[in-house]
């Protein structure tokens, strides 16, 4: 669990929670978004079959 904060309701104010879970919501897209490099295809395999 990368943000264990959001597991329970630690906080008092209903915006604070608000806010972390934003901030949990753009930590996440930012690490999709930032994944090192374009997307590549993998290789396709074939399988021979002995003769």
């Amino acid at each position: 669990m990368l943000h264990r904060r959001l597991a329970r309701d630690y906080e008092t104010h209903p915006e604070v929670s608000e806010h972390m879970i934003r901030w949990a919501a753009i930590n996440g897209m930012l690490g999709y978004l930032d994944r090192g490099g374009p997307a590549t295809r993998q290789p396709r395999r074939t399988f021979h079959t002995p003769e």
